[in-house]
């Protein structure tokens, strides 16, 4: 006989799979809104990528970006450019991809830190964004220099894909946290409700 009411460890429970889809969304969202700012311009996409991981953990936060990265590779326009499956020829590609890992490690190493401080969860998102960088900035050269055949060196890379949008990064790194503190209680899920 089959036990009813019987809940895996591993399935996720639907209010997790709608907070998922709810950060999907948040993310397509944080890449239409472009703030602009002298450089580059400043998009909230990599906000709601470490905001997903502090709240919803390293596997809902994972399972959020890749919905996010499987509906712009089926071709819906969510990704800052377009979509479909060519974007993977896209140089900030990479970034994307470097959205998943980040938003897990961020899930992971907040999960790991029983008290939850502010300072933990900074390091957190610092370490998810290292994380979204290390994966970016070598897919945004390959791309540059083997696919489009655009000569730059490791340097110019460096300073347009680290240097320039570092600021940005620095005050995403500060909304994630702030904004995690304060919808924990409100999603009563995820590491800062424990």
């Amino acid at each position: 006989m089959i036990e009813k009411n019987v809940i895996n460890k591993n399935t996720l429970s639907i209010r997790m799979l709608v907070l998922c889809g709810l950060f999907s969304a948040l993310i397509v969202v944080g890449a239409m809104i472009k703030v602009p700012l002298p450089g580059i311009p400043l998009t909230l996409q990599t906000m709601f990528v470490l905001l997903a991981g502090l709240l919803l953990g390293s596997r809902g936060g994972l399972i959020a970006v890749l919905v996010y990265i499987f509906m712009g590779l089926v071709g819906v326009p969510v990704f800052t450019g377009g979509g479909g499956l060519m974007y993977v020829l896209k140089p900030t590609f990479g970034y994307i991809v470097g959205f998943a890992l980040g938003a897990f490690v961020t899930g992971w190493l907040a999960e790991r830190n029983p008290d939850h401080s502010t300072k933990q969860l900074i390091l957190a998102a610092v370490a998810g964004t290292a994380v979204i960088y290390a994966v970016g900035l070598p897919w945004y050269y390959v791309i540059l220099n083997y696919y489009l055949n655009t000569p730059v060196g490791a340097a110019t890379v460096m300073m347009s894909g680290f240097v320039m949008t570092l600021p940005g990064g620095i005050i995403k790194i500060a909304l994630s946290v702030l904004l995690a503190k304060r919808l924990a209680p409100v999603i009563g899920r995820g590491m800062l409700t424990k």
